[in-house]
């Protein structure tokens, strides 16, 4: 149960993307040179993120990835999503026994309690996170996360 390094890249991409502005695209080996990824990497996460509808490309000389809306208009939840799921998915119990086809706390987990309501709260809070949110500096953008924790507060 950890974010990967796709989400990551994923993310940063996006944002690079979002720096560049709208008349910019930028390629991938553009992208893959700016976040030190193989391009194997980054051409992986540029499907998933033109697959989920937040880039599309170009060919030609001025081509390139460029997101298909506003930054404002991107949710990070549901690139999140888009580029690899979630933190905690109920098919996780459904494989997680490594001997039987069921895991031996299938019926009565109190751990899945605690995953549940892990996943419902980084939910809440990624429902509210644009990447327009993301766009400034860390400072910044600290700033506005902190600001959108204590609204629901």
């Amino acid at each position: 149960m950890k974010l990967s390094a796709s989400d990551e890249y994923g993310i940063r991409i996006l944002l690079r993307i979002a720096r560049a502005g709208e008349e910019e695209g930028l390629t991938t080996v553009k992208l893959a040179t700016l976040e030190d990824i193989s391009m194997s990497h980054a051409g992986k996460v540029l499907r998933l993120l033109r697959q989920g509808g937040f880039v599309e490309s170009t060919r030609g000389n001025q081509g390139g990835y460029m997101l298909t809306r506003k930054p404002e208009a991107i949710n990070i939840g549901k690139v999140l999503a888009a580029l690899g799921g979630r933190l905690f998915d109920a098919s996780f119990c459904a494989s997680h026994s490594p001997t039987e086809k069921l895991c031996t706390n299938s019926v009565d987990c109190s751990v899945r309690s605690l995953w549940r309501m892990v996943q419902f709260n980084v939910d809440q809070l990624l429902a509210d996170v644009s990447l327009a949110d993301l766009i400034g500096g860390e400072k910044e953008s600290a700033l506005v996360l902190k600001g959108k924790v204590l609204e629901k507060s």
